[in-house]
């Protein structure tokens, strides 16, 4: 049975790489877990190959877990789809991008045919691997933890930044010395200059202040 070699690249992140064997009568579904056991990802995201051209435009389009706009075009689905029905260049590539919601970006080439595979060797196969993939969704995701459902679109701002709630009370420090304790400090400064006379002279008229008509 012969192999297909593919290097795969993540588009923003060119210094880490996988190179990875699969049969040629494997799916793209194959491959698709294939990349995500080399990544450490949970590959249960909605995801799509683009059967592409030296230029890395998108072509043709195959995925996995679509969505209803996808399923009513009719987009052929990965398990259903041989590599090999795609592979017409020595050096044939395909645009591949994973999770749409936060997608990362791969770009997937042909590196080589080999004739024979290896007796005793589980295919798709990483045959190797260069630099740490970059965390998925800013967490490691953890094989050994059950699939998580798809996460919502909405940004959670405070899991991001790491928020612990008990910080919330620093917060609330802040926001309790306000506008108030600005006014207070305000009225007790009026008051101290008062007391000592060094307050508004308004009530004096111009002949009336201390000093104007003191004779030498």
């Amino acid at each position: 049975m012969a192999l297909y070699r593919f290097r795969v690249t993540f588009e923003d992140y060119d210094d880490v790489s996988r190179d990875i064997d699969v049969k040629s009568n494997q799916t793209f579904e194959d491959l698709h877990k294939a990349i995500h056991q080399s990544t450490g990802y949970n590959p249960e995201y909605p995801s799509s190959f683009y059967i592409s051209n030296d230029q890395w435009m998108k072509g043709e389009e195959i995925t996995y877990l679509p969505n209803q706009k996808r399923i009513d075009r009719k987009i052929p689905l990965m398990d259903n789809i041989k590599l090999s029905s795609f592979i017409d260049d020595p050096h044939q590539k395909f645009y591949y991008t994973f999770n749409f919601d936060r997608p990362f970006d791969f770009h997937v080439e042909l590196m080589k045919i080999i004739l024979e595979d290896t007796p005793g060797t589980t295919y798709p196969a990483v045959v190797r691997s260069v630099g740490e993939a970059p965390k998925q969704f800013g967490n490691v995701f953890n094989p050994t933890a059950a699939a998580v459902d798809t996460p919502d679109e909405d940004f959670d701002f405070l899991n991001e930044m790491a928020f612990n709630p008990e910080d919330a009370e620093d917060f609330s420090e802040v926001t309790d010395t306000g506008v108030d304790d600005v006014e207070e400090k305000k009225i007790e400064d009026e008051e101290e200059e008062d007391e000592f006379g060094f307050g508004d002279d308004e009530e004096f008229e111009d002949g009336d202040k201390p000093g104007r008509n003191d004779d030498y």
